[in-house]
């Protein structure tokens, strides 16, 4: 009797409770933002135009709060007023609303997709279309790279042609550095003359500052003014070296040659402009103790005075006196530990140099400190401005390690400037030739500064570099090679470093059409696009990979096992269910794993694709590579999220849940 009137105040509670939810006022309800058409999660946004300002009701014509180009918001009601469109806005999709703005002095932001301007140096500068009919008029043609350098001319001369609104900067605006906003509002993909498909983009782009904007022009005093900020332009070369048994006689060259180039240095009086630094590493010391360190920074190029300081820092250094657990050591460990030690700002030209005679654990090796593989890695470097070359020493010992090493070396060391990687293998580890390609590499760099010192011109355009980008350098010597590359990277390390103390800005107008390739060779790219994600979006990556991965490791015995998984997976995520129960849906883009926020994205996912026809065709060691690929990549996610600096509010008032981090499309699954 007892027991049914409790379950009699249960159910009474209950339907109470049902009354009062049924009576809510819908003002109590959270309010959501409007859907984008054809859209089950992502909410419709708007960026906001010169002369935007927020009013309280629709219609009003009171001035209303001013606010800054390009503040992102969210659209939560749409109503006519006074003859025009009106948008009800709000900085966040959690019901918080800031007012209301006319739709004309909005863009639409179907992606949050942002356009930013690869390094220049190599190509010509870009031109920005005033439709996509003139663009494409010029990329259709089989005359493109002449066409396009008429225009160019005529722009820099500070002449106007109506097909033309602007022109890329002369010096380059690194957006991890200086963040700025080119949202990309549409895009396609057309055939051009020579063969190659490019994609047209239509962007926005309003410079905050016109003053300072770096578009059309150039020569002249613009060169003296870039001489004398080279003048100011300082190197900083990290050693990143495997300080394991085998590896006695190359510490000792490298000090040798930092020496020998430290005597030079100073006697040109140039020990404030090219510092040198070295972080050693090993492997796991849980496994094997005796190895004292994974890894450690012997000398800062920040904190570093002369050569006689660099020999005293690094006198402690000796190779090991155990043996690692495996052949490959820790490298990226090593190379992680520079990059987040080391103050790059500090300098305009920015080097690691690995040195090492094995391969690199990989990430999923759980003696991996780091859980990187080498594309992640490539991609924390450039993010920082550092190139990375590797000096692999193939000795006798390694050779069964050589052909795996080498693969992962070449993956690291790729640069997007240039035709091939920064990867300088040693036959046979010969210590005289190590020595000769070390001699060369640092001789390069201290003539490099030196040369901006004096005063050493650079102008804007690939014409003017010291080097052809686009010349394939393996058939020459390793020295020369070395050489070749510092001149290149040099030189656009040099534009680089000009963008950041000019402060150069995007070009000022404000809507446009651009293509992604260089006119003259439709094979280099002339723009990086970045996804903006927050970090709920980031996250939801992140708690999908480890998903796919987990499923994965099920079917390495059944190819049907990786699939169930899967499916059940994405019914407990809540996602689409009619994609989970098709059979038909084989494709991991198919089955509704992502979220909307990736759908039609202008990149090839090299995860997504995957379907199950080709994981039941690979064997074990496939299955496990593309694993290992999947668990680096949500290491990546981790290292994004936690570094609060790389973050970025949109709209002013918006809540941290809402900031952004431009990820590039090479980093997406």
């Amino acid at each position: 009797m007892q027991k049914r009137c409790v379950t009699r105040s249960f159910l009474s509670i209950g339907m109470m409770l049902c009354l009062l939810l049924v009576a809510l006022p819908p003002a109590m309800a959270e309010r959501k933002p409007l859907l984008m058409e054809g859209k089950k999660t992502l909410y419709q946004r708007v960026l906001t135009r010169p002369g935007a300002s927020l009013v309280k009701q629709p219609g009003q014509t009171d001035a209303g709060k001013p606010l800054a180009v390009f503040s992102r918001f969210y659209v939560y009601a749409r109503s006519d007023a006074q003859g025009k469109e009106w948008l009800e806005v709000g900085p966040d999709p959690r019901g918080n609303t800031s007012g209301w703005l006319r739709a004309d002095l909005t863009v639409p932001w179907k992606q949050q997709l942002v356009l930013a301007f690869a390094n220049p140096a190599g190509r010509e500068r870009n031109l920005l279309f005033a439709s996509r009919d003139a663009l494409a008029d010029v990329l259709e043609s089989e005359e493109a790279g002449k066409l396009a350098a008429g225009l160019r001319a005529k722009v820099e001369k500070g002449g106007r042609d109506e097909r033309v609104i602007s022109i890329e900067p002369e010096t380059y605006v690194d957006i991890n550095k200086q963040f700025y906003l080119l949202p990309i509002l549409q895009s396609e993909e057309i055939y051009t003359a020579l063969g190659p498909t490019a994609r047209v983009l239509e962007v926005a782009s309003v410079t905050r500052d016109e003053s300072k904007a770096d578009g059309a022009g150039g020569g002249g005093a613009a060169e003296d003014e870039d001489a004398g900020f080279l003048k100011s332009f300082k190197a900083a070369v990290v050693f990143v070296i495997d300080s394991t048994v085998s590896m006695g006689p190359y510490i000792e060259r490298t000090r040798e040659a930092v020496t020998r180039i430290y005597r030079r240095i100073e006697a040109a009086g140039m020990l404030d402009r090219v510092k040198f630094g070295l972080v050693a590493y090993r492997s796991n010391v849980e496994v094997s103790p005796g190895l004292e360190y994974v890894a450690r920074e012997y000398v800062d190029p920040v904190e570093v005075q002369d050569g006689k300081d660099f020999l005293s820092r690094v006198k402690a250094l000796k190779r090991a006196t155990v043996s690692t657990a495996r052949f490959s050591e820790d490298s990226y460990a090593g190379l992680m530990l520079a990059l987040d030690e080391v103050d790059w700002k500090e300098f305009g030209a920015r080097y690691m140099i690995l040195v090492t005679d094995a391969g690199a654990l990989k990430g999923d090796d759980p003696l991996s400190a780091t859980g990187l593989d080498a594309e992640q890695v490539r991609l924390e470097a450039l993010h920082r401005g550092v190139a990375t070359y590797v000096m692999h020493l193939k000795t006798p010992q390694g050779k069964k390690n050589h052909a795996s090493a080498e693969a992962q070396y070449r993956t690291l060391s790729t640069h997007p400037l240039l035709s091939n990687p920064l990867y300088y293998p040693v036959k046979t580890g010969s210590v005289e030739q190590f020595g000769k390609i070390v001699d060369s590499l640092a001789d390069a760099i201290v003539e490099q500064v030196e040369a901006a010192r004096k005063g050493g011109k650079v102008a804007g355009s690939a014409a003017s570099a010291s080097a052809d980008f686009g010349t394939d350098t393996s058939s020459l010597s390793q020295e020369e090679k070395v050489r070749e590359d510092i001149a290149r990277l040099g030189y656009a390390m040099q534009l680089a470093y000009l963008g950041r103390v000019k402060q150069t800005q995007a070009p000022p107008v404000f809507r446009a059409w651009i293509t992604d390739i260089d006119f003259d060779d439709p094979i280099r790219r002339s723009v990086d696009v970045h996804v903006l994600l927050t970090k709920k979006q980031l996250s939801d990556m992140q708690l999908v990979l480890k998903g796919i991965v987990d499923a994965a490791n099920e079917g390495l015995t059944s190819p049907e096992k990786f699939y169930d998984s899967l499916r059940s997976f994405v019914s407990v995520l809540g996602r689409d269910p009619n994609a989970v129960v098709q059979k038909s849906s084989t494709r991991l883009a198919d089955m509704g794993l992502l979220g909307e926020y990736l759908d039609d994205l202008p990149y090839k996912s090299r995860v997504m694709n995957l379907d199950q026809d080709t994981w039941s065709r690979w064997g074990v060691q496939e299955q496990l590579a593309f694993i290992n690929s999947v668990k680096s990549m949500m290491r990546l996610y981790e290292i994004y999220n936690s570094d609060t600096g790389r973050w970025i509010s949109l709209a002013e008032g918006s809540d941290p849940a809402d900031h952004v981090y431009p990820v590039p499309l090479d980093a997406l699954p």
